[in-house]
């Protein structure tokens, strides 16, 4: 069984979604909490980021919020989090956030999402950390991007077997069985694991 105690969780912080992003996030937040998991978000009150925070919080699991500095100062922040940490700029807050957690999990999200996301799937391309990576693929809101992902293996810019960096689940269910039953197996890389064909 995996023993992952906290998941940090990337969304979007619009107010304006389609509603099936909320119930989603909502859904995802409760299972979490049920699980024993905490989370690690970007410490909005805003958007799906506080419909999946809001949900762990209300089924009493914990909540570790980090902030850039600009975006804290706008008022956006939630006073639910047991530790609320405002970082100088948005390097910093990704850093902290994979530092307080054990998983990652992208729901729908913007240009944000897309780059934290990005950034976590070379992390564990390149052997930095062999975390679960999910992404939950909300009203198939994630199909052109896995699409370009196929792309970039079929065309040689990674390697066929990137595709086993993450998981894509369809429902937060099993985003949650998925990180559940995780086996972490690091693995040092070679320099023939990263560049031979």
């Amino acid at each position: 069984m995996s023993n992952i105690k906290s998941v940090c969780v990337f969304a979007s912080s619009c107010d304006f979604l389609d509603k099936a992003y909320y119930d989603d996030a909502a859904e995802f937040g409760r299972l979490l909490a049920l699980n024993g998991m905490s989370m690690v978000y970007g410490g909005s009150s805003l958007g799906m980021m506080w419909a999946c925070a809001s949900q762990v919080k209300a089924n009493g699991g914990k909540l570790y919020g980090v902030m850039p500095e600009r975006l804290y100062n706008m008022g956006v922040s939630t006073d639910e989090c047991v530790e609320l940490t405002v970082t100088p700029c948005m390097r910093t807050r990704k850093a902290k956030m994979d530092e307080l957690s054990d998983a990652v999990v992208a729901l729908a999200g913007g240009f944000g999402t897309l780059e934290e996301l990005s950034e976590m799937i070379v992390q564990k391309q390149l052997g930095y950390n062999n975390k679960a990576i999910v992404i939950l693929n909300t009203n198939g809101f994630y199909d052109n991007l896995l699409k370009f992902f196929e792309d970039i293996c079929l065309q040689n810019f990674a390697k066929v077997d990137a595709k086993g960096l993450f998981f894509v689940a369809g429902t937060p269910f099993e985003a949650i069985e998925y990180l559940k039953n995780y086996k972490c197996e690091f693995k040092a890389l070679t320099k023939e694991d990263l560049y031979s064909r």
